[in-house]
């Protein structure tokens, strides 16, 4: 087979498989191996690299950076939706339709899910992908082209046919799963960034970074919805539904939709929706989206000045409180990043009594406009983190609410390390609390599990000048734990064991305690199966970054974390103390379960999830807390969840807990 031919072939066996996983949901292979045919095609493109085109899959993350998103006009205005929220309001919405219709005329109603995400609107030309744009204001978007390539559910070259036009602007939303929005928050607290508020946000932040490998990593997903521009020799759809048939043609990813002869057919949908089809979702949505299917109709109703008349937001009112901001604190985490927490009048709101609500960070305000005496509106959605949603009345007048220009508890100078960064920070690391949450980060169950040592001990221990770091743990004695409240002698020995015990944990929990900025749990298990402490400390970025797992922004900040004095001498009294800081060698025979990831789902009666998890990842195998395509075995317990559902759609094995359980004892030799 000629280089060409080798390359063309690669090329459509990958875009079959991106078919296959973003617009079937019937994926065939594996990651590592969806991985091994791109980077086999990167081999061939770069020894060949007049062959190199547009479309290649290998063009997703072209290198670049962007300084600025560049204007873009739109092709048609891209309008916002009115919204309704209950049976009467979209009776009335049905009425309006009727009056305006020919009598002759009945509507077909057409239901589409309102996802929860960023609009974008995509250009193509002859097929190929030109250009991708946010909504912006309606009539110009921000040119966010390169970072859209990286999407793998945007098409870079559509499967043409008879329907295709020479010039498309197809419209849609840019979203996150709930795992993907977990997953990337988690990651951020573990390396002490800032976590978005919710999926949209994070969608939004991470289609708009400066640099495209970042939005690569994100895991975003593009549905289309509608079309901006359709210039075509042939004639257009001439319905919504024939529209989103072309969609799935031309290679976008569509969600599933639904057709309705009545608006009290509609009303029953939206019941049933929100009670069966919600909760089985993998990403966010508030409501459906209600449309007449027929263009023609379409045309006749035409449009205000705002929204279209031939369609509409069927929404779901969340559990929402009306009450007021009483005061703004700040609080300082383990890195010094300042997080602004509002104090409210107390409120009762989906089952329990809200008195504090965190902001998240000074953008989250400026975009709110709030300030303190305002009354707010908190929303309480899927009973998770309450939070303010927007600002009712404002007081008169109304205190502003801005960074602190000293931390509010060592007083140190609050620093803004990047323009570009939202975070505010203290940087004296010396500030008591940081030190408390980097004792309670030390000590917790992913750490290094000293089990007793919590937020009172801390605390106390603080308070009594006994504690000032991760070292001082070490040397504390009988007389020292005694001295603290609640603290009678057998707490006080049961709290020494546990410490004296932590000496022992493997080194992956001590580095991943240490808090090293982008290091998190599983970067720090790969960390220690390469270096020893003594090792990892004198590394350089370009040995780090050796490691695949391993890139610039982590081992440049490895590298200077221990290149600090401060950091240096702890790890010494560290060393003194007894703190096993050797390499994690395990030979194949000692990691039966390599390469196999699990999922728990659901509650085990036998041990914890964290137990399980711990198992897993003695005999080599690696414990996730998403459902993807990676994922080996997902392991179910009583009650599960989602995942459950994600792994029988996917077609991966699930266990039970005695299925699991002698997996174990299989491997371990037992």
């Amino acid at each position: 087979m000629s280089v060409h031919a080798e390359i063309n072939r690669l090329r459509n066996e990958i875009l079959k498989h991106d078919r296959l996983y973003y617009l079937e949901q019937k994926p065939q292979i594996s990651d590592f191996e969806y991985d091994t045919l791109l980077h086999r095609l990167k081999e061939l493109e770069n020894l060949y690299p007049e062959l190199i085109t547009l479309d290649s899959p290998t063009q997703r993350v072209s290198g670049g950076v962007s300084s600025t998103f560049k204007p873009v006009r739109h092709a048609s205005p891209m309008l916002s939706l009115d919204n309704t929220y209950n049976e009467e309001e979209i009776r009335q919405w049905h009425q309006r339709i009727m009056k305006i219709l020919p009598a002759a005329e009945k509507p077909r109603y057409l239901i589409e899910r309102k996802m929860d995400g960023l609009s974008c609107a995509l250009s193509y030309g002859n097929g190929l992908f030109i250009r991708a744009a946010t909504r912006g204001d309606g009539e110009t978007g921000e040119d966010v082209t390169l970072n859209a390539k990286t999407l793998r559910s945007i098409p870079l070259k559509l499967n043409l046919h008879s329907s295709c036009p020479h010039f498309l602007e197809i419209r849609g939303e840019v979203l996150m799963t709930q795992a993907d929005f977990e997953a990337v928050n988690e990651e951020m607290k573990k390396n002490g960034e800032e976590p978005f508020v919710n999926p949209r946000n994070c969608a939004s932040g991470s289609l708009r970074q400066k640099d495209p490998a970042i939005t690569a990593k994100r895991r975003l997903r593009f549905y289309a919805h509608s079309f901006g521009a359709w210039e075509s020799n042939a004639p257009p759809p001439n319905s919504q539904s024939n529209f989103l048939k072309i969609c799935r043609e031309l290679g976008f990813q569509v969600e599933p939709y639904e057709l309705f002869d009545s608006i009290e057919e509609v009303i029953a949908f939206h019941k049933k929706f929100r009670e069966k089809i919600i909760p089985t979702l993998p990403y966010a949505v508030d409501g459906l989206v209600v449309k007449v299917d027929s263009f023609a109709q379409q045309k006749i109703l035409g449009f205000t000045n705002k929204s279209p008349r031939w369609a509409v937001a069927f929404k779901y009112p969340g559990a929402q409180a009306s009450t007021v901001v009483k005061q703004v604190d700040f609080s300082v985490g383990r890195t010094g990043v300042i997080t602004p927490v509002a104090k409210v009048e107390p409120v009762f709101c989906a089952g329990v009594t809200i008195s504090s609500v965190t902001l998240h960070n000074f953008d989250e305000i400026k975009r709110l406009d709030l300030g303190v005496g305002d009354t707010v509106i908190i929303e309480r959605a899927g009973e998770v983190i309450p939070k303010i949603i927007q600002v009712s009345q404002k007081a008169r007048p109304s205190a502003k609410i801005t960074p602190p220009s000293l931390c509010p508890v060592c007083q140190s100078q609050v620093i803004k390390e990047k323009e570009e960064e939202v975070a505010y920070k203290c940087p004296n690391p010396s500030c008591p609390a940081q030190i408390r949450a980097r004792l309670l980060h030390f000590a917790s169950r992913k750490a290094m599990d000293i089990q007793g040592l919590g937020e009172a001990a801390v605390d106390q221990l603080l308070n009594l000048g006994r504690v000032k770091d991760f070292a001082d743990l070490y040397s504390l004695n009988a007389d020292d734990l005694t001295k603290l409240e609640l603290f009678a002698d057998k707490r006080a020995h049961n709290l020494l064991d546990q410490i004296h015990a932590s000496k022992q944990k493997p080194l992956s929990r001590l580095i991943y305690g240490l808090g090293i900025p982008q290091v998190g749990e599983k970067t720090a298990e790969i960390l220690a199966e390469r270096f020893s402490l003594e090792e990892l400390m004198s590394a350089s970025q370009e040995a780090l970054q050796k490691i695949q797992e391993i890139g610039p922004v982590v081992s440049e900040g490895i590298v200077d974390f221990f290149s600090r004095r401060e950091i240096k001498d702890l790890v010494s009294r560290l060393k003194k103390a007894g703190i096993n800081t050797q390499k994690e060698e395990k030979s194949a025979s000692q990691r039966p379960l390599e390469s196999i990831s699990f999922v728990f789902t659901g509650e085990l009666k036998t041990m914890s999830r964290q137990e399980a998890e711990e198992k897993v990842k003695t005999l080599g195998g690696k414990a996730s807390s998403s459902v993807s395509s990676k994922t080996s075995y997902v392991v179910a317990g009583a009650e599960p969840g989602s995942k459950l559902k994600k792994a029988r759609d996917l077609g991966i094995k699930i266990l039970d807990e005695e299925e699991f359980l002698y997996l174990l004892k299989e491997n371990s030799g037992k």
